[in-house]
């Protein structure tokens, strides 16, 4: 199975989602989510696959969320707009992204990863 691997180098969660994967022997394809942001039909399609709330893409404990206040904002914002949000810069998705043919795992937790990754 083919994965894309969306990370920020320098976030120790991206840095060990990695490790786990290394270790697991899985190949991936390495994509730096901040110089090569999603696009708006990534996210849509990723989203949509995700099965997840639109809310669970945004890096609630990011620094960019906070300076824009988002919590506050979000709520009265259209699905288009969130979408458009995240993909106009990297730092606002939460991370790591794995994302294969029929799943998007959001975020890194082993014990998820392990579960779904096969």
């Amino acid at each position: 199975m083919s994965y894309l691997f969306l990370e920020y180098p320098k976030c120790n969660t991206c840095r060990n989602a990695k490790k786990w994967l290394d270790e697991h022997k899985i190949t991936y394809e390495d994509r730096h989510i901040i110089d090569r942001n999603p696009s708006v039909e990534e996210l849509t399609e990723w989203i949509k696959r995700s099965k997840l709330p639109l809310k669970n893409f945004f890096n609630t404990s990011g620094l960019v969320y906070k300076e824009m206040k988002l919590k506050d904002k979000l709520p009265a914002m259209s699905e288009a707009e969130q979408i458009a949000l995240l993909a106009s810069d990297g730092k606002l998705i939460k991370r790591p992204l794995l994302i294969s043919e029929n799943q998007v795992l959001v975020g890194f937790k082993a014990d998820e990863w392990n579960n779904l990754v096969k």
